[in-house]
């Protein structure tokens, strides 16, 4: 059995501040007996204050993997594992990217793939999905939009991922704005692909997502911790802080997939 905790919570430009949130989320985390934990997207620097004009003045940091930063998240991680987003410093280009690490080093990364027409202007698209070994099972990661995509977290279920963590700054409708945050199609769809990406391909999915608000947009929080079945486990609604679920993830994968095997009755052969 082991405890997976996903973070709503805001994180804005001041790198000292975020990691200071960072601190307190890992420390509520470990309090919680969790053994991972899944921060938002941009949890480091901050997203886009405007998705539909970015000001390419006012991008958040950008960060070298070898950063000082990442060791400093590596003390803090210690024994668990925490996954955590950040603007990736990569030369000529920036990426929308997530490292997974613990105290032993960096256990996996992942540069987002599927970007919405504004990150185009702020940022690169990755070109992979790759699951990795963690001390908590076979893990993969998607960033935002990722997620929208059933082909992204089927790759990641195909290269053995257990557990799927998925990392957010997902605001509420941008163009079709509602009185109430439960009319809101953004929030709608943000719990259904959550559900149905873990229904699908019968892993457990851990979703993070950032609160309150950047420029013009508001965040949609609803963290959540979603079982191979599209059951919600745990969540945190709008509000911040940790979802947190208890589980053994071989075991209800195993339950999940005894009668009905998504991932071994596919027929590649049919699909165009």
């Amino acid at each position: 059995m082991i405890r997976i905790a996903a973070a709503s919570a805001h994180f804005g430009r001041d790198l000292a501040f975020d990691l200071g949130r960072i601190a307190k989320l890992v420390a509520d985390a470990r309090a919680s007996g969790a053994a991972l934990l899944v921060l938002p997207d941009a949890a480091l620097g901050g997203y886009l204050a405007d998705l539909r004009h970015p000001d390419p003045a006012a991008l958040p940091p950008a960060l070298d993997p070898g950063d000082p930063i990442f060791a400093r998240l590596r003390a803090l991680a210690a024994e668990m594992v925490v996954c955590v987003g950040y603007c990736e410093d990569a030369g000529p280009v920036r990426y929308n990217a997530a490292v997974c690490l613990s105290g032993d080093g960096v256990l996996g990364r992942h540069r987002k793939v599927h970007l919405p027409a504004g990150e185009t202007i702020a940022y690169a698209a990755g070109d992979r999905f790759d699951a990795f070994d963690t001390p908590v099972g076979r893990l993969g990661m998607l960033i935002d939009y990722d997620k929208t995509f059933p082909e992204s977290a089927r790759s990641l279920a195909l290269d053995g991922a257990q557990i799927i963590a998925c990392l957010s700054a997902w605001p509420t409708s941008i163009t079709n704005r509602a009185p109430r945050m439960a009319q809101d199609r953004q929030s709608r769809l943000f719990d259904l692909y959550d559900c149905a990406r873990a229904a699908e391909n019968q892993v457990v999915l851990a979703s993070s997502n950032q609160t309150g608000a950047m420029g013009g947009m508001r965040f949609l929080g609803q963290a959540k911790v979603v079982g191979p079945g599209g059951e919600v486990l745990a969540r945190t609604w709008s509000k911040a802080g940790l979802a947190v679920a208890e589980l053994d993830v071989a075991a209800e994968i195993a339950t999940a997939r005894r009668v009905l095997d998504h991932l071994g009755e596919l027929r590649p052969g049919s699909y165009r």
